[in-house]
Parts: structure tokens; sequence; C-alpha cells
């Protein structure tokens, strides 16, 4: 019976691999598995897939100055605390860029200087194929706070009953934690090299600090040392997964063809690895 399972993939650092481990994961889970292209400043889930997406914008709410009401009291100024105000003289200066739209200043303002008003940050894209359903988000061109946009995109998760995979972003980031979020399990994506290792105990670090269960999967795993494993074994981390570093799987990646198609027989092992997460999680059977 499949489960109900919400499964983020992260890595450390960019380039291990982390977007053909999720895109492998979602094709092993089979019908009905619900894929999230949380990667929003550059999503490319969509390059390996034929689904046909329809677009709903987001936007954020951010404040605006009303000069005509403002004395320059600089109560707004006092609660920020993200810098994205300044006062010079008696006029406010709104720095939308370093804004977190949480509402703050216009709450606390005693002449009602400031109003909020919605800002486009993204578009969150939905489409489906025969097996499973993607949701991405892409940030717009110049915005900078991508939180925002990963939420409304994992807020989507709510109406699936079945196996959620999401494609995180890369780093330790607010991003990162934003995507890993309320997750059941993360599958942290590194490389055996020394910048992989580096940079998997970051994630791991972050990861504990969240309190969330993880597993590691190493790609190109014949292409450097066994530190990776060490480390793991030293931490108390199952390895779930080891792939090898084959010249038809990049040669694949490069035309936009997923893993399990370019290498079909690691679908028992991808089959194998959701299974080994669903017994560590301890997920609940979808009714």
């Amino acid at each position: 019976m499949r489960r109900k399972i919400k499964i983020a993939v992260a890595s450390g650092k960019g380039g291990t691999g982390k977007t053909t481990v999720a895109l492998a994961l979602a094709d092993a889970a089979g019908a009905g598995t619900l894929l999230l292209d949380c990667d929003v400043e550059q999503p490319n889930c969509h390059l390996f897939l034929t689904a046909k997406a329809t677009e709903e914008p987001v936007t954020v709410l951010k404040p605006r100055v009303e000069e005509e009401l403002c004395n320059g009291c600089g109560r707004c100024l006092e609660v920020c605390q993200f810098n994205a105000i300044a006062l010079l003289g008696k006029k406010i200066l709104l720095f939308q860029d370093l804004c977190h739209g949480c509402g703050g200043c216009v709450r606390v303002c005693p002449r009602g200087a400031l109003r909020e008003e919605a800002s486009r940050i993204g578009e969150i894209g939905i489409g489906s194929t025969n097996t499973l359903s993607l949701i991405e988000g892409r940030l717009s061109i110049g915005q900078s706070m991508s939180p925002p946009l990963i939420r409304a995109v994992k807020e989507h998760s709510m109406e699936s009953s079945g196996i959620v995979i999401t494609d995180c972003p890369p780093g330790t980031a607010c991003p990162m934690a934003a995507a890993v979020r309320d997750s059941d399990f993360v599958v942290l994506v590194t490389e055996p090299t020394p910048f992989g290792l580096h940079d998997l105990g970051l994630a791991v670090d972050t990861l504990r600090l969240l309190k969330l269960p993880l597993g590691v999967v190493i790609n190109r795993s014949d292409n450097g040392d066994e530190s990776v494993q060490a480390y793991c074994y030293t931490k108390g981390i199952p390895v779930l997964l080891e792939i090898p570093n084959r010249r038809e799987i990049a040669e694949a990646y490069s035309r936009g063809v997923s893993l399990l198609k370019a290498v079909p027989e690691l679908r028992t092992e991808f089959e194998q690895v959701l299974k080994t997460i669903e017994k560590i999680s301890g997920s609940e059977p979808v009714k």
C-alpha cells in the first residue's frame, strides 16, 4: 500500500545531482506522485517532463508610504528587523529588496502613513504527466526573496494524498530551510570530493537543528575517495544509494532524459530507497 510521505531532496552545494535524484524518486514512486520544484531561482525539472503547465501569479504585501500623512516619527524604523527602512530627515525611505513583507511597520505607524499593496515576486507553473503532477516556482528577475514563493509552492502539497517529492534549492540558507521544513525525510545528495564532504557537513548540521530525519545519496560514487562514507558512518547517517559515474547518464541528462529512462536497471534501487525512507520516517499508509 502506497504511503503518504513528504520527501525533500537537498544538497549542501550545487551540481551534485539533486534534480537527477528528485526526478528519479518521483519516477520510481509512480502514479499519483507530486513533484515540487522549489529551486525557484533556476527550476529545471520541467526540462525532463512533457507536462503542459498553467501559470498563476504569486504576490506578497509590501509597504508604501503616504508622504502627506508621514511626520517622520521613526516608529516603523524601530520595528523593522531587516534594515529595509531609513529616515532621511523626516522623510521615510523604503528599500523593497530588503523588505520581508512582515507588515510590522504598517501596524505600528500611529498616523496610518504606511499601507500594504500586492507586489508580484514570481509565478507558479502547474502541470501533469501520465504518472505525476509538477508544481514549479519561478522567481521573477530582480527579486531576491525566494522563501515566500517557496512557501506558495509547498502549499500545493496539502492537496496531495500520496508521495510528495520536493526538489530544494542548493546550500543551507533560508531558501533551503523553507523548502525542507515540514518534510518527513530529507535526502541529501553529495559527491565524494572535498567540497562535497565539506558542504554535506553544513547541510547535516542544518537539518539536525531543524530536527529532520535524513539520509545520503552519493552521486558519481566511484569518482573520488571514501571520505563521505566514513563521515556518514561516524555520524550514524544511512547511505541510501551510490550512483556510479557513467558517461551515458551525463549524456542523457544533457539531452533532457531522466536517470531512470537512461539507466532503467536503477529503478529497483530507487524503489528500495523509497521503502527505506518509509520505514525510517514511519509514515502512515494512505487510506
